[in-house]
């Protein structure tokens, strides 16, 4: 599926993580914004996924499904390609025209 973007979306500062399933991680603060995510560190970093994806929704956890948490970059008006969505969450796996892939958060899109 195509979509375009109707508004920029910015990543955040922090370099992306990439859990694997079995991983332990240290399950922080709930997203007021985006109540679906929850903060985790790892010994890779840090970074917000899904609760769903996880053991326990506070302290102590491991990863249930793998999930990476690199996002993508985009200004309003541009065309992407839509690999997967999480409506669940409210974001969405995308390609832009130069292959790059990460999550875009669903609100910034009008599908084409």
């Amino acid at each position: 599926m195509r979509a375009r973007t109707v508004a920029k979306h910015e990543i955040p500062e922090r370099p992306p993580i990439r859990l694997d399933v079995g991983e332990p991680v240290i399950v922080g603060d709930r997203d007021t914004d985006w109540p679906e995510f929850v903060f985790v560190t790892t010994s890779a970093g840090s970074g917000w996924v899904p609760a769903r994806n996880l053991s326990s929704d506070h302290g102590a956890a491991l990863v249930e499904v793998a999930y990476d948490t690199t996002e993508l970059a985009v200004a309003a008006g541009e065309g992407v390609a839509v690999v997967e969505r999480d409506d669940a969450s409210g974001w969405w796996w995308c390609r832009n025209s130069d292959r790059a892939e990460g999550w875009i958060p669903s609100r910034v899109f009008e599908e084409t």
